[in-house]
């Protein structure tokens, strides 16, 4: 479940980087992408 959402996430990055959109949305995009990531793997090391 959580994979899927950071597949998801993931691809809405990249495709928000390859149309040129604003860097605030990107780096929001990011953000959340990373804080799902650590999530994960903290999930996976309890």
């Amino acid at each position: 479940m959580l994979n899927d959402e950071i597949c998801k996430l993931r691809d809405k990055l990249n495709k928000s980087i390859e149309e040129g959109k604003d860097y605030d949305e990107i780096y929001e995009l990011s953000v959340k992408l990373d804080k799902l990531i650590a999530e994960f793997y903290k999930k996976r090391t309890s």
